[in-house]
């Protein structure tokens, strides 16, 4: 299993929407609005990092209203 942390930030005044279609994506077990330099922070658990790419790339980062991530895989 492969764990990552996925920084979001977002241009929208829909927080809750957003938080909501990202906790929704298949990989992504824990998501939260925080404050900061970014939005919301995403656990992902998955099998493979092309896993993690997958639901960053083709899940996070296609919610409208997602800006920019960050992605940061566990070494544990």
């Amino acid at each position: 299993m492969v764990v990552a942390y996925v920084l979001i930030k977002a241009n929208s005044g829909e927080a809750d929407r957003i938080l909501d279609e990202i906790a929704d994506l298949d990989g992504v077990v824990d998501a939260h609005i925080v404050a900061g330099d970014v939005d919301f922070i995403a656990k992902l658990d998955v099998e493979s990092p092309a896993d993690v790419k997958e639901v960053s790339a083709n899940g996070i980062q296609r919610v409208r209203g997602v800006e920019s991530t960050e992605t940061y895989l566990s070494m544990e």
